[in-house]
């Protein structure tokens, strides 16, 4: 039988003449036998690995699902198709220039230096608080005084404003040495990497090698550089808010998620959930507010608030961050214009003769899609002058309208205020810019945002200073402006990539609201008008005539998460994207640790109700990887390349330039459990569906805990970067 195909159409919704997110699944037809593939083994260059769900992309026929998946067992390892295998690049703790490899390791970008050699960028995002702290002495190999300060903590609902403590205190002491150290075990990392003569990747160890941190520049000068309008505001000294006194010079860069590889040979660096760090909220002029509004928090699970005793500027965080591989001595510049807020994603359009489009997005409930066009255009794609050209020309947020069609909206001080409408957003909540105190307000009803409408007529009125300072306000409190300029809310935005044709391709991981808004309901479907749709969309966006500058674009839906039985791929949450030569995207997805293998005993609850999304998401197991081909007889099937060691999440697939090598991030093996101890696992009950939607359960063996990469017997969990393979050492990607 022919297995389905997810044609690039608009998915329709529940009603006619509607478009939303939906599906275009189409059955499948059913045999008795074991399925017959699309050309088997032809342009499929693996053979997808088994996993937990029955999918339409497998060999085994519907009538043989129950038979073949009634039993399942989780593997702590990276388990890839037959005839490839991993080497370990570099694991948290190695050595890195005059630092350590950090924790979490994220986004990776290799920039080729010669055939066999090049820099490996890697982000590294964020601490896993319980987990760094029950292996940090195993591993670091020094002692660090969590169990005095959580002590201490434990008496005031675990939290210590350090900002306030004198100087000479040795608790504050005792909380800078933590929050230096976690600090230093987030930002960026350069590495020389080669590759020998039977495929495997050696580190080289270069003057360039370098660690850029959470606190690069507090105490050796190390600062990251900014442009763009906010740099007046980051200047002031008289501002409404707090001032760090460094001016335009940045102390550090934290929670560095996703990123993007500039055709010039520059890679930028997003920083998301800094607001766990250091304040998100400003005032109307775009200063920060006072670092004492996030105090220290550390208990069992969590060390955040880090920024909170070295007084870090909460407006100096959550921008894209650019920098150069090859050059020692750069570590980093924030380019303003590309706003602060959650950054998930970037993308660029860069066309000769044509301004440069930068696309990005905010990874929050109720996030927006960005994009940033430059003032001058492109020379010369791979002229490394380009990152001059991010330091002018306007932001935009998408707006994207149900039939399909959308448009860009430009944060600028002359834009009409038009609020979201809480009616139209999943969970009925949008925040807004709180005036005249700073900070921000949530709108739940309709007559809430009118009434803020008819208080302020521009973005102009909602911030304060002359029009370069005002511009600047716009940019840091983005998320907030773009709400209050009515762009669309949508499903958080992971990541995005540019195919070969121009067309922008948007994960959105789910659907589901939350304490910061929700999606455009309008908009994020499910296959039957579904809203909420938990398990997350891949979105393609053509801009018109595939001009940079577009003002107007059309948007359709490629692949949906969720069950085949209900018209999803077999994924559930996808995140990073990375397009192969053959134009195939490879996805990894973002499932919560806390829903990794979770029992599903039932599908309803005690009064018969079935169960929400969220309740089952269990059923997916580990976080995985995709591969799903654009075009041809197979264009939409998602194939299943691999799946991660215990409790983490795959993380910053990217092909080597010969396609030989896709590096891959494993970020938090263990986050639930930490260490495996002595190989300790149970059972585990899940109640499945075939592909045609027939219910049956499901024995699972789940290890507790992990030992990756090193897989012995009750060592240490370490989040590393791997570089995958073909033991016949032919390019991996598909024909």
């Amino acid at each position: 039988m022919a297995l389905k195909r997810r044609n690039f159409l608009l998915f329709l919704g529940a009603s006619a003449g509607t478009v939303a997110l939906g599906s275009c699944r189409t059955p499948a037809q059913k045999g008795s036998g074991l399925l017959t593939e699309v050309n088997p083994n032809g342009n499929l260059s693996f053979k997808p690995v088994t996993g937990p769900l029955p999918l339409e992309t497998d060999r085994v026929a519907s009538t043989q699902q129950v038979e073949a998946y009634s039993r399942y067992e989780v593997v702590d390892d990276l388990v890839l198709p037959e005839g490839f295998t991993y080497d370990v690049i570099g694991a948290w703790g190695d050595k890195v220039g005059d630092s350590r490899f950090g924790y979490n390791n994220d986004y990776l970008s290799f920039i080729q230096t010669s055939q066999d050699e090049g820099y490996l960028t890697i982000n590294f995002e964020y601490i896993s608080g319980g987990t760094w702290m029950q292996t940090y002495s195993q591993v670091i190999g020094e002692s660090l005084p969590f169990e005095e300060v959580k002590a201490v903590a434990a008496k005031s609902n675990g939290q210590i404003n350090a900002f306030a403590l004198p100087n000479d205190d040795p608790l504050k002491a005792k909380i800078r040495q933590i929050s230096q150290a976690g600090l230093i075990d987030q930002g960026l990392g350069v590495i020389s990497i080669r590759r020998t003569a039977d495929g495997t990747w050696m580190r080289t160890n270069s003057d360039a090698d370098r660690r850029i941190t959470g606190i690069s520049g507090l105490e050796d000068d190390r600062y990251l550089n900014a442009t763009g309008p906010a740099v007046a505001v980051f200047r002031k000294t008289q501002g409404q808010g707090y001032s760090d006194g460094l001016g335009d010079r940045i102390i550090g860069t934290m929670q560095n998620c996703a990123g993007g590889t500039t055709p010039w040979g520059t890679v930028l660096s997003a920083e998301e959930n800094f607001q766990d760090q250091v304040p998100e909220p400003v005032y109307a002029d775009g200063t920060s507010f006072d670092p004492a509004t996030l105090p220290f928090i550390i208990n069992d699970q969590f060390v955040d608030g880090r920024g909170n005793v070295f007084g870090l500027a909460g407006n100096k965080y959550g921008w894209m961050v650019e920098v150069d591989p090859a050059d020692a001595n750069d570590y980093g510049t924030k380019h303003t214009w590309l706003g602060r807020f959650r950054h998930e994603a970037v993308a660029f359009k860069v066309v000769s003769g044509k301004p440069l489009a930068v696309y990005s997005g905010c990874d929050r409930r109720g996030g927006h899609l960005y994009k940033f066009v430059s003032k001058d255009r492109v020379r010369n794609p791979t002229d490394k002058a380009n990152s001059r050209l991010m330091a002018q020309g306007m932001l935009y947020a998408a707006v994207f309208e149900p039939d399909g069609t959308g448009r860009w909206m430009a944060l600028t001080p002359s834009t009409p205020v038009n609020p979201v409408l809480p009616s139209t957003v999943e969970g009925n909540l949008v925040p807004l810019p709180k005036r005249p105190q700073g900070g921000i307000v949530d709108m739940t009803t309709d007559a809430e945002a009118l009434a803020f409408k008819q208080q302020f007529a521009t973005l102009g009125d909602l911030y304060l200073g002359n029009d370069t300072e005002k511009q600047g306000a716009i940019l840091i409190d983005a998320h907030f402006a773009a709400n209050a300029a009515g762009a669309t809310t949508t499903a958080r935005p992971e990541d995005t990539d540019i195919a070969a044709d121009g067309s922008l391709y948007i994960a959105f991981t789910s659907g589901s609201p939350g304490g910061d808004g929700g999606p455009d309901k309008r908009v994020f479907r499910g296959p039957q008008g579904e809203s909420p749709w938990e398990y997350g969309w891949i979105l393609r966006l053509i801009e018109d005539q595939d001009d940079p500058a577009a003002m107007t674009f059309r948007w359709e839906s490629f692949a949906m998460g969720g069950e085949p039985a209900e018209g999803g791929a077999g994924f559930s949450n996808p995140d990073n994207l990375e397009f192969d030569k053959n134009g195939n995207v490879w996805m990894v997805t973002d499932l919560s640790t806390s829903k990794h293998n979770k029992s599903v005993v039932s599908r309803v609850d005690d009064q018969g109700e079935s169960l929400s999304q969220t309740d089952i998401q269990g059923i997916f197991g580990n976080n995985s990887i995709w591969c799903i081909p654009t075009f041809g007889a197979m264009a939409g099937n998602a194939y299943l390349f691999g799946i991660g060691p215990m409790e983490c999440e795959t993380t910053g697939p990217f092909f080597s330039p010969d396609q030989k090598t896709l590096f891959l991030a494993i970020q938090h093996p263990g986050e639930k459990y930490g260490i495996r101890n002595d190989n300790k696992a149970e059972t585990r009950k899940f109640v499945i569906k075939t592909t045609d939607g027939q219910e049956f359960l499901q024995e699972r063996q789940v290890p507790l805990g992990s030992n990756w990469p090193t897989k012995d017997t009750n060592a240490p969990p370490l989040p590393a970067v791997v570089a995958i393979r073909r033991l016949d050492n032919q390019p991996i990607t598909m024909a």
